[in-house]
């Protein structure tokens, strides 16, 4: 069996921007919720047997107390967030397991579920439906792989390399250095993606790299820059790595068993109807 793990919380802004507004009865907008049900749903219609979809239920988290410019919601359009409750309850009722997170982020929950299908002998690919290059750290060969679902593109170990010069354990490493802008912390100064690469894939992780380590920078006009830079805040590169490692350990299904789809549930009919009952407008989200 093949298991689908889907960021949800991706999918709700892909869709929020993508699709003109639709409110239902009572105003609420709801064309993101329509279209992420609908794009879900084409995945049972397309094969999929077991699927989980996460969501951030609270954009903030722990690691919000561990780096003050951690992403919030601030600045997050109300429409955007009014609909994460909504979309939780909609798949729910379609019979698709969901997992709102508050204390950990929905990449959490997706790392963490990948981790314990994997453990199952019968699981024969984990896919882990997100863009988000933080869960290149889960990839594992070609049984744990990255899925892009809106440019189809899949990317398994081999790819990750490929793709940041670096190996799946050395992701959280890399993010350290170069920063993540969407997550809300800059990395350090002079790292770029040439220069973390070419030490990383060397030494694998920042412990490891030593305090000279021009040598391996050869064509870097920036080595020693580079080197007094880590060497000077080696302590806040790995508070970094530790947002941008994911977390494994959340207890989120007893069996695999658990997240086949089954149909959807008696009270889904209801909310159907008043989804496809939603006044559809011309503009779309964030244009005048």
């Amino acid at each position: 069996m093949d298991v689908h793990l889907v960021d949800g919380t991706y999918e709700l802004f892909r869709h929020y921007y993508a699709l003109p507004n639709a409110r239902d009865s009572d105003g609420r907008e709801v064309a993101a919720v329509r279209g992420v049900l609908a794009s879900v749903l084409g995945m049972m219609k397309g094969g999929a047997t077991h699927i989980a979809v996460a969501t951030d239920h609270v954009i903030e988290s722990f690691r919000n107390g561990l780096w003050p410019g951690y992403k919030t919601s601030e600045g997050v359009e109300a429409d955007l967030l009014a609909q994460f409750p909504l979309l939780e309850d909609v798949l729910a009722a379609a019979g698709i397991v969901v997992w709102p997170m508050t204390e950990f982020e929905a990449d959490d929950a997706l790392a963490a579920a990948a981790v314990a299908a994997a453990r199952d002998a019968r699981v024969e690919h984990v896919i882990i439906c997100t863009p988000d290059k933080d869960l290149g750290q889960c990839v594992q060969g070609t049984r744990i792989v990255q899925l892009n679902r809106r440019t189809r593109v899949t990317i398994d170990e081999q790819g990750v390399v490929q793709k940041f010069g670096v190996s799946p354990a050395s992701i959280p490493d890399y993010l350290a250095l170069v920063g993540d802008a969407a997550d809300g912390y800059p990395g350090l100064r002079g790292w770029g993606a040439k220069s973390s690469a070419a030490v990383l894939a060397k030494f694998l992780h920042l412990e490891s790299i030593p305090a000279d380590f021009r040598e391996w920078l050869v064509n870097a006009a920036n080595a020693s820059a580079l080197a007094d830079t880590l060497n000077r805040e080696r302590d806040r590169a790995v508070l970094f790595r530790t947002l941008a490692t994911l977390r494994t350990d959340i207890p989120l299904f007893d069996d695999v068993d658990q997240l086949r789809w089954n149909g959807p549930t008696p009270a889904f009919a209801e909310l159907a109807i008043r989804l496809d009952a939603a006044v559809t407008e011309k503009r779309r989200h964030g244009r005048a």
